[in-house]
């Protein structure tokens, strides 16, 4: 079975999928021993790679070998791309697609925004025309054999809101996400409009939208959960905690405790699973039905 369906199926399922935002190949190798969906977050890779904000810096071939990377090191693993805009003209989000579903990619996220494009959760955006994003839409749907697509608006203002995610329900798309939902009362309203279309989520900490667990995200009738950047944050807090203490100690490691350090062999265990090519999904997460 191919990975779009793959996912599709996962999806169909009861339950909220939850999809864990990775930005580089160790972020990835950490994620894939608690859950078995990856969602590679534009966030997190155009500041990883580049040391960016999220604003349209992101070069499609770069996006296109680190989701070949991943998906060599986690064969099983669902792999949800952010494509932004698509690279901006529909016929380079069209050859996007195709590569990266030759690459092995699941599905993939593609938006309405027009340039300057912003974070979803960010202030200052702007759409392009509803029957300009539908075009390029269609052509990508046209384009993609089994990956899974998901219409995504970023419109903010209320009725049209509304009115985009009913026309993004009405197309082929897989799945619809209104970004940066501000309420749980916004989240019932889009899922009427949908009309039973795949609903999915974004989660990203300090956003615009409320934190919700799994469990309450399935009583809203929302199907996907992407978590954009847990790792990303932690990594920074925890990195700078560490750098910060390491100044204060006067570059002197701090002592070993029990089961709490991450040194070289606990590391090495870690990447050397990486060389497998046949991953089992986490043993948590077998028979858990999301």
């Amino acid at each position: 079975m191919s990975h779009g369906n793959t996912l599709r199926e996962a999806i169909a399922k009861p339950g909220t999928t939850p999809l864990i935002g990775v930005y580089d190949m160790y972020s990835a190798s950490v994620a894939a021993g608690h859950y078995d969906g990856m969602f590679v977050s534009g966030f997190g890779f155009a500041a990883s790679y580049y040391g960016l904000p999220d604003i349209g810096f992101i070069a499609w071939p770069d996006m296109m070998a680190f989701v070949q990377r991943l998906r060599g090191a986690f064969p099983r693993h669902h792999l949800l791309v952010d494509i932004d805009d698509g690279y901006v003209d529909p016929e380079v989000a069209c050859h996007v697609v195709e590569g990266l579903e030759r690459a092995g990619a699941s599905g993939v996220i593609l938006e309405d925004q027009k340039r300057p494009r912003r974070c979803g959760h960010a202030d200052g955006k702007l759409v392009l025309p509803l029957a300009e994003y539908l075009e390029k839409l269609d052509m990508v749907l046209a384009t993609r054999k089994d990956l899974v697509v998901v219409a995504r608006t970023d419109a903010t203002e209320e009725d049209d809101i509304l009115r985009r995610a009913e026309a993004l329900a009405a197309t082929d798309a897989d799945v619809i996400l209104v970004d940066g939902v501000r309420s749980v009362e916004w989240i019932q309203r889009i899922r009427t409009v949908v009309d039973g279309k795949p609903l999915l989520f974004n989660q990203i900490a300090g956003g615009k939208s409320p934190r919700l667990s799994l469990g309450e995200l399935t009583d809203l009738g929302v199907d996907v959960a992407i978590y954009s950047t847990p790792c990303l944050f932690a990594a920074h807090r925890a990195m700078d905690t560490a750098l910060a203490e390491l100044r204060l100690s006067d570059g002197r490691l701090p002592a070993a405790e029990d089961g709490q350090e991450i040194g070289v062999s606990e590391s090495t265990r870690l990447l050397a699973r990486n060389i497998a090519r046949h991953h089992a999904l986490p043993a948590a997460r077998e028979g858990a039905g999301v």
